[in-house]
Formats: structure tokens, sequence, C-alpha cells
């Protein structure tokens, strides 16, 4: 068994039994844990595993339309990849779906190597998410730990001040504010002033120093 494939669990939302226990034993026999519903309000009500995770999701529902239901998912900030299936596809609705964010749409009878395909390329969305997710989670706890005056610092160090014009901004010493700034890269663990751009980027830090420190007024006295 692939140990990127024993990590995963699938979700099967249709409201075909027999629909579900074909597709949860492919699934299995290819490694993967499954978890079954007959409707979006089955899958609504059971705590997933925070696991890389997809939804195998038929477009015809008797309860409510797959793509509805992608939708509200969408809605309500839940992230899960999206395969869609269904019977009665045509291209609109298969090009309607892939634009609302769909891994992939099948139509039935597909190829179980196509569906394998499919699942495979939603679970790498899903990890490559939960690989994002921990690295700003890191980023944020590695800024929380500067003191505040390192944050200004790397505010404005990352909005493209020299440490002469940092040190105007701030009150301090242009020594000074070489030392924050490489307490800060430390702390940081960036590599270069680049590595801490990105990082300023992605926190927000630049923007907040620009609120906070407005430039100097270069208008003509």
């Amino acid at each position: 068994m692939d140990e990127a494939e024993a990590d995963a669990v699938i979700c099967i939302v249709d409201d075909e039994a027999a629909v579900r226990s074909g597709l949860g034993s492919l699934f299995r026999s290819s490694g993967y844990d499954v978890m079954l519903f007959e409707s979006p309000a089955a899958f609504l009500s059971q705590q997933l595993p925070n696991r890389p995770s997809c939804l195998v999701l038929d477009v015809r529902l008797q309860e409510l339309n797959g793509m509805d239901f992608q939708a509200d998912l969408r809605r309500s900030g839940n992230p899960i990849p999206i395969v869609l299936m269904t019977g009665h596809g045509d291209i609109p609705m298969s090009v309607k779906g892939i634009k609302a964010g769909a891994v992939d749409f099948l139509a039935k009878p597909f190829d179980d190597a196509d569906m394998l395909a499919a699942v495979a390329a939603a679970l790498d969305v899903d990890r490559q998410r939960r690989a994002a997710d921990d690295g700003q989670t890191r980023l944020q706890s590695l800024y929380e730990a500067l003191s505040p005056r390192e944050r200004e610092v790397m505010g404005l160090v990352s909005a493209g001040l020299m440490n002469k014009q940092i040190a105007h901004r701030l009150g301090l010493s242009e020594i000074t504010v070489k030392i924050h700034r490489g307490n800060l890269m430390k702390k940081m663990e960036a590599q270069s002033l680049a590595d801490l751009v990105r990082m300023a980027e992605i926190l927000n830090a630049r923007d907040q120093a620009a609120a906070r420190f407005q430039p100097p007024d270069t208008a003509a006295s």
C-alpha cells in the first residue's frame, strides 16, 4: 500500500446504494479509507478526520443538486476538493462544475482508472493546501515571537525603506535598527531580504507598517 494513499480518506455522496458500494470497493482495493454518505445532510453531520481528503459527489441527488451542494460548501469555507460525477452530464454542466472549483467531472459509466486518477489529483490538491496552511501557521508563530519593535522594523524593511529611513521613522539610531533587523531575520529564519519580503506579504506586515507610519510630507512648503 502506498503511504500517500494510506493517509487519505475519500468521501462519497451518492443516493444510489449500488454506486456507493461499488466506488467504496474500488477505492478500498487501491488502499484508501472510504466514508459513504447517501445525502449531503449525512455528509455534513459527520466529523471528517484531519487527513488529506476529497469528495466524490453525484450531481443528480434527490435531496439537493450536487452542484448546488458544491456551491454551499464553498460558501461555507469548506475546502475539500471535489470530483463530480453524473449519469446525465453534458459539456455545459461539465464546464460549470470545473469553473466552480471541481477538480474533475466524470460522466457515468466511467472507467475505474479515470476515477482513480481524478481522486489522486484531488487528494494532491488537498495535501498541497494542508502543507501551505501548516507553513503559514508556522510563519505566524515565528512572527508572533518577534518583539513589537522588530515587527515594526520588519514591516518597514519589507516596504523598501533603508536602515537610515527606518531609524528616522522610529526615532532610533541606525545601529539599533541594524540590530533589530539582524535579530528579526534570525527569528523569522529568513535567508535573504527577498525571503523576508515574501514572508511580510503573506503576513500582511508591510501593509500594517504602511498604515502605522505614513510617508513624510513631500509637498513644497
